[in-house]
């Protein structure tokens, strides 16, 4: 792999769309300290490398699904640090209206479908999604994320029979962080390389390196390439890791803080920030510009957030069906 392939262009989009996601992340954690963000909240802090190379090896109209660990997810796909923070807050002004929260996020506008809290449950709509695309006779495919954890669940395997004999355009991702929840892949599956669950199917299937943006970049250009041609599926275990626990109410006791300062080492916009300070192709005082107007950026979304109302009592209902369709639902 020749990072040389890679422009000034790319790297610094992927410097600002890992940053954002990191302080947006951090600024969460502070916030559901606080009591201003509750519920169940799974930062994405660690993961950043997985969206960003994603981002520049797909194109706007392709769709993205997802679990519950989104936000990195949204906010790659362009949704609006106020849209998204103001979810969080579980305010009217938020990108599902206040109703889904942390783990519900989801734009049509932005061909992001979500955040699933189910496990495993966005599997066979990320089919459904590409079964879509094709019936249209578009050329968008659709990429489906999923956790280490997920890949225990049946609908996994009848999706993958499916999308194979279908050959539907659809990347699975598996981002395997070592842990579903708090239990580590070692202790829940005799088969630890994940990827070869598609080797069943006759479904091309490879390893990534998820702490590297070109990697992530070129396994998903090389897999939506296939799905564009009508080639099927693609089955992508990237290895990836979460420096936070499962979720906020997660202290992460079970493993060793070695292991965590293991993987900082290899932390996805050190080594972006690295690369382009060898290129010159910023300096360390426009690294940290854009890194103030991301801070910027987000502490706006929290005054917005703070700002703006609580869904109204009558809307209880609204978004949920089809209003000509239930016509009893109250006004």
């Amino acid at each position: 792999m020749a990072k040389q392939k890679f422009n000034k262009e790319t790297y610094l989009r992927w410097f600002e769309q890992m940053m954002l996601m990191r302080r947006f992340e951090e600024k969460c954690a502070q916030l559901y300290g606080q009591q201003k963000i509750k519920g169940f909240c799974h930062l994405y802090i660690g993961q950043e490398a997985v969206v960003a190379g994603m981002m520049s090896a797909i194109t706007p109209d392709d769709k993205v699904i997802t679990a519950y660990r989104d936000h990195g997810h949204a906010l790659g796909c362009g949704i609006s640090t106020n849209e998204i923070m103001a979810e969080l807050f579980g305010k009217v002004t938020g990108c599902s209206k206040g109703n889904g929260g942390s783990m519900h996020l989801f734009s049509k506008e932005h061909n992001f479908y979500g955040g699933h809290g189910i496990v495993g449950g966005q599997i066979p709509l990320g089919a459904g999604i590409a079964f879509a695309e094709q019936y249209l006779g578009t050329k968008n495919i659709s990429v489906c994320f999923m956790g280490d954890g997920a890949v225990r669940q049946g609908s996994l395997n009848e999706t993958f029979n499916m999308a194979m004999l279908w050959k539907l355009p659809v990347v699975f991702i598996v981002e395997n962080n070592g842990y579903a929840m708090g239990t580590s892949v070692q202790r829940t599956t005799n088969l630890q390389d994940l990827y070869k669950l598609g080797l069943a199917y006759d479904m091309p299937s490879a390893q990534v390196n998820g702490m590297s943006c070109e990697a992530v970049h070129e396994a998903i250009e090389s897999a939506a390439d296939r799905a564009r041609k009508g080639e099927g599926p693609t089955f992508l275990e990237i290895r990836t890791y979460r420096y936070r626990g499962h979720s906020m109410s997660d202290p992460a006791k079970y493993r060793s803080k070695e292991e965590v300062e293991e993987y900082k080492h290899k932390d996805p916009i050190e080594q972006v920030r690295k690369e382009i300070l060898s290129k010159k192709w910023a300096t360390e005082k426009d690294l940290d510009a854009i890194e103030d107007e991301i801070m910027n950026r987000v502490n706006e979304s929290v005054e917005f957030s703070e700002n703006s109302p609580y869904p109204a009592a009558q809307d209880l209902y609204a978004h949920v069906y089809h209003q000509e369709d239930y016509p009893f639902i109250i006004e």
